[in-house]
């Protein structure tokens, strides 16, 4: 332990972010990384602790507690404070495939599960795990390892998300020949088009793909397994077929004129705006634009925050960010105590920008749609709102959001993104390996293994909607029974 007074000789200090007015100019990360004597200093603050919740992982009361890695956070945050950046490095990657991911685009369990955090601000461990892992590239400590010893045996990933990239990369290293089929253009599924630029940059996804091509991973972009290539085919010629095709069925809204011109998905909308960036340089007409409308973003997590940021970069008229939930408390509440996820309010990029371009917060609580009015084009020109409220249902006993009588307003609007999450796989890609699926509509199976014969699946497809950090963990921890199954026992 380099300063088992750090956490009371230093404060807690992050990355600064570009200025709102600046960023939104561009679509460009926007924190500059610390120094590496403040990153130092930072990783001195760890306590140490004799049980350190951050690298926890597993569910208190219903939500994850600390990394689902299971990070050794303690250990290299000692040796990042000491200035052991190649031995910090070794570390993290004892546990976690990508970090320069998870260090842009994680929540930060680990630090919501800080014993610092339990009485003050919680370790910089996101930062820390950046500043290592960029450091590792730079000094070369990160590169290509191609395995000394192929197998023989030959592995399918179907899609190439983070779960899909995390099981390719270790059955390569394990010397298995791996092949990733992808059904769009680009390698790195949510990764590459459900992030935007400004939390994620391409060319850090780009980096790690050609890291493993260099490693011996095969990359086949425009293959629509179930479509273009029949499952029977790829069971044929492969020994084991993992499924890692995400929960890519957006969930729709049901009201009177869903239909009108102007009403997209908001994995739609992103998509376009990161595909036309790479393509052409955001050209006119080649993406879903918001510039000069208003629009309506519903739903009021993650993803509705990157909508809105995107949008504030369209130059949008206005922008409405409607939560059917009430407002979650500033500060934890006395029956959300540390090292639980603390339920509390949290006021994301995107609408630190849109309230200083458009003098307030964008977030409507407690407010949903009740109606998209068309004009005589049919072109969406306003939607009717309606204040909702709590009201237990009789017959279940749970707290339902009901309609506020009398409590209908009009706004203007001529494009809204819905961003209300996932129902789950997508059913020609199941119903083509004939895996079994839950009532939310994922892949049902026993660990990673489905129930059919050497098919296996990971990630969102698996677990439903979730965090970039646990789908990496289902592709380790599918890529550890893969490889069991295969050779009859397994290292990783």
């Amino acid at each position: 332990m380099g300063n088992p007074f750090g956490f009371m000789n230093y404060v807690r200090r992050e990355p600064p972010a570009i200025s709102t007015t600046e960023r939104i100019k561009n679509y460009h990360e926007f924190h500059t990384p610390l120094s590496k004597e403040e990153q130092k200093r930072q990783g001195e603050r760890c306590m140490h602790c004799g049980v350190p919740f951050c690298q926890y992982g597993l569910p208190i009361n219903g939500m994850i507690s600390g990394c689902p890695l299971n990070n050794l956070i303690p250990e290299w945050n000692n040796l990042v404070s000491l200035g052991a950046w190649k031995q910090a490095y070794e570390r993290l990657k004892m546990t976690n495939p990508f970090p320069e991911f998870t260090s842009r685009v994680c929540p930060a369990l680990c630090e919501k599960a800080c014993t610092c955090g339990a009485n003050g601000e919680a370790v910089t461990v996101r930062a820390n795990e950046y500043s290592i892992i960029e450091n590792a590239f730079l000094m070369g400590y990160e590169h290509p390892q191609p395995p000394q010893v192929r197998t023989g045996k030959q592995v399918a990933v179907v899609g190439s998300g983070p779960s899909g990239l995390a099981a390719a990369a270790l059955l390569n290293r394990r010397g298995h020949s791996v092949t990733v089929f992808e059904r769009s253009d680009r390698i790195g599924g949510l990764l590459m088009y459900g992030i935007p630029n400004m939390k994620l940059e391409k060319h850090i996804i780009d980096r790690r793909v050609e890291q493993m091509k260099a490693e011996g991973v095969i990359f086949k972009t425009g293959t629509n397994i179930g479509v273009d290539v029949s499952a029977q085919d790829l069971t044929d010629r492969f020994d084991s077929v993992i499924l890692a095709c995400g929960a890519s069925q957006p969930r729709d809204i049901n009201v009177t004129g869903r239909n009108t011109e102007g009403i997209f998905f908001a994995v739609d909308f992103l998509t376009s705006t990161t595909k036309s960036l790479r393509d052409n340089g955001l050209t006119e007409g080649t993406f879903i634009s918001a510039k000069a409308k208003n629009v309506i973003v519903i739903g009021g997590g993650d993803t509705g925050n990157d909508c809105v940021a995107t949008c504030v970069r369209h130059g949008a008229k206005s922008i409405l960010q409607l939560e059917m939930m009430p407002k979650l408390p500033d500060v934890r509440a006395d029956n959300n105590p540390w090292p639980e996820w603390p339920r509390v309010c949290k006021t994301d990029y995107g609408q630190e920008e849109a309230a200083a371009v458009y003098g307030e917060d964008p977030r409507v609580y407690q407010t949903t749609v009740k109606e998209f009015v068309a004009d005589e084009n049919g072109k969406l020109k306003a939607a009717v709102l309606v204040k909702l409220k709590p009201e237990r249902d009789e017959a279940t006993g749970r707290m339902m959001m009901k309609q506020v009588e009398d409590s209908a307003y009009t706004v203007d609007a001529e494009l809204v993104l819905i961003a209300a999450g996932f129902l789950g796989s997508e059913s020609y890609v199941t119903k083509a390996f004939g895996v079994e699926t839950d009532a939310r509509g994922n892949v049902a199976a026993e660990g990673c293994r489905t129930g059919i014969p050497n098919v296996y699946v990971a990630g969102d497809m698996h677990l439903g909607q979730s965090l970039v950090v646990r789908a990496i963990r289902e592709g380790v921890d599918c890529a550890r029974e893969v490889d069991e199954d295969l050779m009859g026992y397994t290292n990783l």
